[in-house]
């Protein structure tokens, strides 16, 4: 399993996405890995800094509403993908398994970038 981080400068403990390696592949071939510019920050966490290599996503500062239009995109081409499977063709329950999983995933993802308490976020 690969995984997400979102941080935030509150105490609030880290909140971590853990993504399917197939799943991770394919943001990193998308235009989610050409978003905002990772660089190492101290962070703290649980009352130690550490340096970890993040992109910072405070407030609207571009890379978030950035994130949040992929997610937001994304999430209409899969629904748009699972409704055109359903509707042309006896669907196996693993297919339309898989397609519930990647929403669910972007779902998790969408609302983690909304959520302003995250301000920085680490790539694997």
């Amino acid at each position: 399993m690969l995984d997400l981080t979102f941080y935030a400068v509150n105490k609030q403990p880290p909140y971590t996405v853990e993504l399917s390696e197939a799943f991770y592949y394919w943001l990193a071939k998308s235009d989610f890995s050409k978003i905002g510019k990772s660089r190492d920050r101290k962070i703290t966490i649980e009352e130690e800094e550490e340096m970890l290599n993040v992109i910072q996503i405070k407030g609207d500062n571009g890379n978030r509403k950035k994130f949040i239009m992929f997610f937001s995109q994304a999430i209409l081409c899969e629904c748009q993908l699972m409704l055109e499977q359903l509707a042309n063709s006896p669907t196996s329950n693993k297919m339309y398994q898989e397609n519930v999983d990647r929403l669910n995933k972007l779902y998790e993802l969408l609302d983690c970038m909304k959520n302003r308490d995250y301000q920085y976020l680490q790539r694997g």
